[in-house]
């Protein structure tokens, strides 16, 4: 995954160098030169203004006690818009747009959100952070919970061989204690 998203950032600018050589045979090099500078200082206003949204919206999340998700994403977003906007030509200036206004940044959090955050998450966590835990048995020894699969709501289907249950005994449990110097026993 990661080589492919190597190979998109460098075709990225291989796709940006061609078309300024190709508009360069139809438009004056100098107008080609304005409307590059001309697209990243505007695109560096957008990402002005989109990003002191944002932190507004970041400080309003932590006011309410909620964790700013969406909108830590879309801060992290608009830094790779304001890289794409910095790049001379008009395919980065095109990218660097589509990730500044939110109509289309939106379903870009959303890829990023399910593709690369929430699986990174589930991989360092355990599950913990997405709520995506094992609450009985062990992952993979086919129990499904209280209610269905193997244990079947016995309570007994948790164990790591995928086993039958073994009841030690209630004697195990058994402890007396000597008088002389207090020390626990099994009886």
């Amino acid at each position: 995954m990661a080589k492919r998203l190597i190979a998109g950032l460098l075709l990225i600018p291989l796709a940006d160098a061609l078309l300024l050589v190709a508009s360069s045979a139809f438009i004056d090099w100098r107008l080609i030169v304005a409307l590059v500078v001309l697209t990243g200082l505007i695109g560096m206003l957008a990402v002005r203004a989109e990003g002191r949204h944002t932190l507004r919206r970041i400080q309003r999340s932590l006011a309410r006690g909620d964790p700013p998700t969406d909108e830590l994403v879309d801060g992290g977003l608009l830094v790779a818009a304001g890289a794409f906007l910095l790049t001379p030509g008009f395919v980065t200036d095109l990218v660097g747009f589509l990730l500044v206004f939110p109509p289309t940044r939106i379903p870009i959090r959303r890829v990023v959100k399910s593709r690369y955050i929430v699986p990174r998450m589930d991989d360092y966590t355990g599950g913990f952070a997405t709520g995506n835990v094992y609450t009985f048995g062990f992952p993979g020894d086919g129990f499904d919970g209280p209610a269905g699969g193997p244990g079947g709501g016995n309570g007994g289907g948790g164990s790591s061989g995928g086993g039958d249950t073994v009841d030690i005994g209630t004697d195990a449990y058994d402890v007396e204690f000597d008088d002389d110097d207090d020390d626990r026993t099994t009886a």
